[in-house]
């Protein structure tokens, strides 16, 4: 799932896009903005994709990596496959989905699973989502520590307030030794002290500013999302404590409005896992930063 929330000034590259930061534009400000609508009916399944009579697909994304990935199908794949993409990008996690609910785009690309099923658990979407495309791995980064074994006990860890994705920092602190007995469901407050042996100290942070603070003396370590940490032109190969890609769940897809999954957006789908995207992640993030999850 990009960095951080200081993008918000509306900007038009090479397709229409949205830039939406916390404290800045509303959805609906920037929708109005942008001019998108969503239409007024649903784009017919009987399309025929025609090359010379492109379809145009709206797709919501994190700037890095999903929008980057949407641009280099937009420019190499999508005019001959008979689809064109409109991308706004959006600064956070909550965003895409209510444009996606609101028929203000076409399809969303920045989610993997388990986000998914608590944004669908708790706001009631009705979304399907394709296979998955690519994972970012979760790192854990500190200006105190070298090395997991070096984190002592009682330190003070940031670590993100969505459900979706706290269990995920906090299997990984298990994996580094740190923790012990996670489940699907463990949430870093109320973390036992056999699950916490060290007696962790967790401050939850919105996982958009988890970059900034990394920076502050009282932090041991912060746990940050992949995007997030591309967006800010950081790498894992700084990280103290790196996720596995092996057997990973959390791989990035497509998703789209129940019952919705027009050509127009299964080509896309196609595209986003064709030999060519495929080379262009491996080409882009050499370091596994962003990996192939096919």
């Amino acid at each position: 799932m990009s960095n951080q929330s200081n993008l918000n000034t509306p900007r038009t590259p090479l397709n229409r896009r949205l830039m939406l930061g916390l404290g800045g534009l509303t959805l609906a400000g920037a929708l109005a903005a942008c001019g998108a609508g969503g239409g007024d009916t649903a784009p017919s399944a009987d399309v025929t994709l025609d090359p010379a009579n492109p379809t145009v697909v709206k797709v919501g994304a994190n700037p890095v990596p999903h929008a980057r990935v949407l641009e280099f199908v937009d420019e190499n794949l999508a005019e001959d496959a008979g689809i064109d993409l409109e991308i706004e990008e959006f600064d956070d996690y909550q965003l895409p989905n209510i444009s996606l609910d609101e028929g203000s785009t076409d399809a969303n690309y920045y989610m993997h699973e388990p986000f998914f099923n608590a944004q669908v658990k708790e706001k009631g979407y009705e979304f399907e989502h394709g296979a998955g495309v690519h994972i970012e791995p979760y790192a854990g980064f500190s200006e105190k520590h070298d090395s997991a074994e070096s984190i002592p006990d009682g330190a003070t860890i940031a670590i993100t307030n969505d459900p979706g994705n706290q269990p995920r920092a906090l299997k990984m602190l298990e994996t580094a030794g740190l923790l012990s007995g996670i489940e699907e469901d463990s949430a870093a407050l109320s973390l036992t002290d056999e699950q916490n042996p060290k007696g962790l100290k967790f401050e939850e942070n919105q996982p958009e500013i988890l970059v900034q603070i990394v920076q502050d003396p009282q932090i041991d370590l912060a746990i940050i999302n992949g995007n997030f940490i591309l967006q800010a032109g950081m790498s894992t190969d700084d990280a103290v404590i790196v996720e596995s890609v092996e057997n990973n769940p959390y791989a990035n897809f497509l998703a789209w409005r129940a019952g919705e999954k027009t050509p127009a957006i299964e080509k896309l789908d196609e595209l986003l896992h064709s030999p060519e995207v495929k080379d262009y992640i491996e080409e882009t993030w050499p370091n596994g930063d962003v990996t192939p999850a096919f």
